[in-house]
């Protein structure tokens, strides 16, 4: 695995690379919060030996990525998305992404989907047929939480407390060790960057954006954990209405962070629906 630096929409991108040496397809994966792209570390290499060019951004304002000069609105990071299929030097690419970058490639699918040959959402259902309860505000109560002034004042407190304590919420069943959040202490270590990725929330709006109201005919994958606490099933079947052709929904144990909770049942059925390509 490689690093590498491009500008996409205004702004200096530091990504992880993994190819094989003729290249192939590209495959751009986005990653959430907390979180950085070593959480597609799993599957990153298993996409190089089927013959893709799977690339990870550090999302805008996650160190060492740029810090932008606003907060970031789920339309930048859709367009964070297609100006980085452009400066990769594609015309289209997968695109897969969990909790952000769900959103990241909900909303890149809708404004252009002939940039899009199949989209991969992890954890998220599509979010302009979200239907709130009790129960599930109550999960996501960080989404108040973090629009509070000392979010992430509060957040890095403790050694960072806070951060195994919302992936253990999410994920019940998922205890991540220390060093498996290293990459995330790493980056929220400068302060500027948590803030950054905090601005996520100040910035977030609780209808969908115009962007995210364009039916998707891309042939699209939804992935949902069996145990996780803030989107059901149903929420997934909702979704299918934002859809006219083919949507799947593959059920994967674990909670939100089903990727990293099981990484090899997660691995073999994306496997499923990425086709080998000639390395």
């Amino acid at each position: 695995m490689r690093t590498l630096t491009v500008s996409a929409n205004g702004i200096r991108f530091v990504c992880l690379e993994e190819a094989p040496h003729s290249g192939g397809p590209l495959v751009i994966l986005c990653h959430g919060f907390p979180d950085t792209p070593h959480t597609w570390r799993h599957v990153m290499p298993l996409l190089a030996a089927r013959g893709y060019r799977a690339v990870a951004p550090f999302m805008r304002g996650y160190q060492p990525t740029a810090i932008p000069e606003q907060d970031t609105t789920d339309e930048m990071l859709a367009r964070d998305v297609l100006g980085l299929i452009e400066t990769l030097g594609e015309t289209s690419a997968i695109l897969i992404g969990h909790d952000w970058g769900a959103s990241a490639v909900y909303g890149a699918t809708s404004m252009d989907p002939s940039r899009v040959s199949k989209l991969i959402a992890i954890g998220i259902p599509h979010p302009a047929t979200l239907k709130p309860t009790l129960r599930k505000l109550w999960g996501v109560r960080h989404f108040m939480l973090f629009k509070v002034p000392g979010a992430a004042r509060r957040f890095a407190a403790n050694d960072f407390a806070a951060l195994p304590e919302v992936c253990n919420r999410w994920s019940p069943a998922w205890h991540p060790t220390r060093e498996e959040l290293a990459e995330v202490r790493e980056c929220f270590s400068d302060p500027v960057s948590l803030n950054a990725a905090m601005g996520y929330y100040r910035a977030l709006t609780f209808t969908a954006r115009p962007h995210l109201r364009t039916r998707i005919a891309v042939p699209t994958v939804v992935f949902s954990g069996t145990g996780d606490p803030n989107a059901d099933l149903d929420d997934y079947e909702r979704g299918r209405k934002m859809f006219t052709g083919e949507y799947v929904i593959e059920r994967v144990p674990g909670g939100h962070f089903m990727h990293l909770e099981h990484p090899e049942e997660f691995a073999a059925k994306l496997l499923l629906h990425m086709p080998s390509k000639t390395p």
